[in-house]
């Protein structure tokens, strides 16, 4: 019967075995997670957790008692430390050794951390875990002032966050504009007005040199004053164990379009991987997002039952700031023209616009504020390769089901 180790207990891991189960896989699984906390979602971490809208028992995937009621081992707060793979082995961190059939990586990511004077403040934050978040909130509050290094979407979010709670947030980005790497500069504009008139100081072009026991200190010599100091540019992949144990690794764990490593007995699924994406041409990429871990947890799963594989699907993210809803699918490589429908100049009530990415007459990317129909249909063309009239797309008394039409 064949024995399923999963190392990496977050969303992707915790999925992938109850998705095991699902799929009629009877034999022994273990999961396997470094927190001490059960498989838990961590996008809330930055908004509705940190805002104190949700508690722990909401945050997790399912309830404690899922997995002993179907048969997996759950252990958490346990450290794997080495796979060999020609004895289908991993150690762990307490002395334990556990054989596997099929074992499935879902080992996440890890803040990049910048090497200046400073880094390695004790008080410094990061927001990648409970306990990241748990500090953080402590952070925040009336009267108090947060500087956050980088402005990608955790940034943002934390800056929202923050502003909910009563304390003063700044951005520190150093490239030109917040979002550079993952948005357009139509949203990058959009969010940075609607961040500035919610009291929020987003500086761009500020390169950070070194963490003071003041706050953060800029190259043009300025000091940016702050009681807490949040750096979020960016995550690596967590694959020192897939590289010792001798797995092909580049910018993650490099698998197949089903999930599989460089060895057959070896899967990987989330954050951790270098990805083929079948609907942008099989080009790899390396998605941080819940939709791409649940999709691998698909692959990964059916694989090892044997069930066919799951049809391909459209990447898509998300993002909320404020009463703002940002909506993202596709990945916008390869585009060579943009068609905005809505007026993104509408920053405070009723802001609803749609940024999409085209190559010729096909939608890539489709970045929708406020905007599900938009983000919805987008989604589909992108997966259909559905031809668009640029013209109608722009027109908002066309519907997109019209749209969508041809």
């Amino acid at each position: 019967m064949t024995r399923v180790v999963i190392i990496g207990a977050g969303h992707a891991g915790g999925t992938a075995a109850a998705l095991l189960r699902q799929y009629g896989h009877e034999g022994p699984i273990l999961l396997v997670g470094e927190e001490p906390a059960p498989p838990y979602q961590r996008p809330p971490l930055s908004k509705a957790w940190l805002k104190g809208e949700v508690d722990l028992e909401a945050l997790l995937l399912r309830p404690e008692v899922f997995y002993a009621e179907h048969d997996i081992d759950l252990r958490t707060g346990v450290t794997a430390t080495a796979i060999d793979a020609g004895a289908r082995t991993v150690a762990f961190a307490d002395g334990t050794v556990e054989s596997y059939d099929a074992l499935i990586l879902a080992t996440g990511s890890t803040a990049r951390r910048l090497t200046i004077p400073g880094a390695d403040r004790p008080g410094l934050l990061e927001l990648r875990t409970l306990a990241d978040a748990g500090r953080l909130k402590a952070a925040l509050g009336p009267g108090r002032r947060l500087a956050i290094v980088g402005g990608g979407y955790v940034g943002l979010e934390a800056a929202a966050s923050a502003r909910a709670l009563g304390a003063e947030a700044v951005v520190i980005e150093r490239m030109d504009r917040v979002l550079a790497r993952v948005a357009s500069e139509t949203l990058s504009a959009f969010f940075t007005a609607r961040h500035r008139s919610e009291g929020v100081e987003v500086l761009t072009g500020a390169e950070v040199t070194a963490f003071e026991e003041a706050g953060v200190r800029l190259a043009d010599g300025r000091l940016i004053e702050a009681d807490s100091v949040l750096v979020g540019v960016g995550a690596l992949a967590n694959d020192a164990l897939a590289r010792a144990a001798g797995l092909t690794c580049e910018n993650g764990v490099v698998v197949d379009e089903n999930a599989r490593t460089s060895d057959p007995a070896i899967w990987a699924i989330g954050d951790t991987t270098f990805r083929p994406v079948s609907v942008h041409g099989g080009r790899r990429h390396r998605l941080e997002s819940v939709p791409n871990a649940l999709e691998q947890a698909k692959q990964a799963a059916s694989a090892i039952v044997g069930r066919v594989a799951p049809t391909p699907e459209v990447p898509w993210f998300w993002s909320d700031q404020y009463d703002l809803k940002l909506q993202i699918a596709g990945l916008p490589d390869g585009a060579d023209r943009q068609v905005v429908r809505g007026d993104p100049g509408v920053i405070g009530e009723g802001a609803s616009f749609a940024v999409f990415h085209l190559q010729g007459d096909r939608i890539l990317c489709a970045e929708a504020v406020n905007a599900p129909a938009e983000f919805m249909a987008g989604r589909m063309m992108i997966g259909r390769a559905t031809p668009v009239d640029a013209a109608k797309l722009a027109d908002l008394s066309v519907s997109m089901k019209l749209v969508a039409a041809g």
